[in-house]
């Protein structure tokens, strides 16, 4: 009740969840005989549940004497050994309801109590209920007929001692409806931003002011947001150079990025905030001196951000080398840890299952990584340009590895993927230069756009019966020298990997000297040999109709190529940086009239 004292729905819920508890409790033939906050448990789903049955009663032990009579502070002034029945009970369960339903109400009345450990009435409360301060401040609150109702139980259980003359039915209240929030977003719109107004430091404020849109660029040593803003937007102060900034007691929700500036050294997360977007909003703020946390929502331990439950690791606020995530978190946020430089080595634990987008992006110094069996995806970038990153091992419980999610890796030398994986993204391990080797499992079926492209070091790979996709570029610039296809949807050559029909060049997977397209291809995508630096002379055959944007870039040692009148469109950039190509190669390259421009320059 304390922990929730600020939401009215959660206040509404237990004491619905309690009255129904007691309503069942008062129609059966036992008692719990001890009665109190301390022997009823909240389960996360909101259920209650009993604990402590030593005072309990049952129909066999009719004419015993109680074993205990409860705590002073729940049970009636009357009670003595000889009082043990099936109604026990009826004192506390009145007590205990209208006090809830009263806290509902009003709850300045928990707040003002004086005793933690008790809810509104004390044993001494119960002597001279009629002079009792709280029971009067009660009637102010008989206008409402749930409680009005309780009310009048609970004077009854303290006049006759127990309820057996009325209906467990009085205990049961309407059912409580979870109230429809206004969530403001936390983007700034096109819309908002046209109709912002501005304050004196160039901040921008929505016309309701209720959103803090985006700041300019200043120094100030801090800033205070205007009171009754109540959501401070996507990016709103990302590299602004702000120091400090002081958060109004009426900030709901802080979005994305809002605070992503390397200058921040004091913020503070006022009570009143419910929501905190799930991409680090105080992502590469290492030099944060200061964080106060007033929202019971969220809490902060050894350094990283979490919720209250520690469910969710929103990232890191301070800066560390080694971090280890709370056992019960179960998801790590987009940008949590990035831009830790110092970031040395993390432990993940068994319950985390999700790893978010760019989690880990540019940790420098991280040298080594155990993703738990529990993980199920790996996010976007999660891993990129982690640069001191020498070997990963990807759990069999992982079915898919993001964009780009190793991109720039450039010491990862082993890469071992589990056979749970079923998809490998776009750009997952672009330019890890060191890698030398990678065993894809039977599991895999689709391989992204430029998955492994320029990882210069990789020798063999071996493309298992599983694969049907594979996407445009992605072994080019690797040199493998071992190539192995056992995928019935693709064909291979020493040079280039082919579409089952070899209609189309995947991707080229070694470098060479002179080389003949294969009769059977119709197009030359985008960047298919880009950067092939020992290619001397390409024949382009008469089945070819088109070449993809900077086809031939950057292939200096480039003299020849020959093009047939099947070619009718020829990409920007295709043959950029060329210097070597030979006149008749331009001449013939004019007469198909492809203009150079600036990115197009023989």
């Amino acid at each position: 009740v304390h922990q929730h004292i600020s939401d009215k729905y959660a206040l509404q819920l237990i004491t619905y969840q309690f009255c129904r508890m007691a309503a069942w409790l008062m129609s059966q033939t036992f008692a719990h005989g001890d009665l109190k906050p301390d022997n009823i448990l909240v389960t996360e789903d909101g259920a209650l549940v009993l604990v402590d049955y030593d005072g309990m009663y049952v129909p066999a032990m009719q004419g015993q004497k109680a074993r205990e009579l409860g705590s002073p502070d729940y049970r009636h002034p009357l009670r003595t050994e000889d009082c043990f029945n099936e109604h026990i009970d009826d004192f506390p369960l009145a007590l205990i309801g209208m006090s809830l339903k009263a806290i509902a109400l009003d709850t300045s009345l928990l707040q003002n109590n004086a005793k933690s450990d008790s809810l509104l009435f004390s044993e001494s409360d119960f002597q001279n209920i009629g002079e009792c301060l709280m029971m009067k401040s009660l009637c102010a609150l008989l206008n409402d007929a749930e409680f009005s109702k309780l009310y009048a139980l609970f004077t009854l259980a303290h006049s006759q001692q127990e309820l057996s003359a009325v209906s467990f039915r009085l205990f049961l209240l309407n059912k409580v409806e979870k109230p429809i929030e206004e969530v403001l977003s936390t983007k700034a719109t096109e819309e908002d931003l046209k109709d912002a107004i501005k304050d004196e430091y160039g901040v921008k404020y929505s016309r309701d002011g209720k959103k803090l849109l985006e700041a300019s660029f200043f120094w100030e040593k801090e800033y205070v947001v205007r009171e009754g803003t109540e959501v401070i937007c996507d990016g709103a102060f990302q590299s602004t150079g702000i120091r400090s900034v002081k958060l109004p007691s009426t900030i709901i929700s802080i979005g994305s990025l809002a605070f992503a500036n390397e200058s921040l050294v004091s913020c503070n997360i006022p009570a009143s905030v419910k929501y905190i977007a799930h991409n680090n909003p105080w992502r590469g703020c290492f030099h944060i001196m200061n964080m106060d946390i007033q929202s019971k929502n969220f809490i902060i331990k050894d350094g990283i951000l979490y919720s209250s439950d520690f469910r969710i690791v929103y990232g890191a606020i301070y800066w560390k080398s080694v971090f280890n995530i709370d056992n019960r978190s179960k998801k790590i946020c987009a940008n949590a840890f990035c831009g830790c430089e110092s970031l040395q080595s993390v432990t993940i634990p068994n319950s985390v299952t999700n790893i978010g987008d760019g989690a880990f992006r540019w940790c420098n110094s991280l040298q080594s990584i155990t993703i738990p069996n529990s993980v199920t995806s790996i996010g976007d970038y999660a891993f990129w340009l982690c640069k001191s990153l020498k070997s990963v091992t990807i759990p069999n419980s992982v079915t898919s590895i993001g964009d780009g999610a190793f991109i720039l890796c450039e010491s990862l030398q082993s890469v071992t993927i589990s056979n749970s994986v079923t998809s490998i993204g776009n750009k997952a391990f672009f330019l890890c230069e060191s890698l030398q080797s990678v065993t894809i499992p039977n599991s895999v079926k689709s391989i992204g756009n430029r998955a492994f492209c320029l990882c210069r070091s990789l020798q063999s790979i071996t493309i298992p019966n599983s694969v049907r996709n594979i996407g445009n570029n992605a072994f080019r610039g690797c040199n493998i020298c071992f190539f192995i296809c056992n995928s019935t949807y693709f064909q291979n050559d020493d040079v280039c990997l082919f579409n089952k029909d070899k209609t189309a060049i995947v991707s080229r997977i070694k470098d060479c000297v002179n080389y003949i397209i294969p009769n059977s291809v119709t197009k030359i995508g985008d960047r298919t040999f880009s950067s092939c630096k020992s290619l001397q002379s390409i024949t382009i055959p008469n089945s070819v109709t088109s070449i993809g944007d900077e086809a031939f870039i950057g292939c200096e040692s480039l003299q020849s190529v020959t093009i047939s009148n099947s070619v009718t469109s020829i990409g920007d950039g295709a043959f950029w940086n060329c210097t070597h190509l030979d006149e008749p190669s331009q001449l013939r390259l004019k007469e198909l009239n492809y203009e150079p421009t600036s990115k197009s320059t023989f």
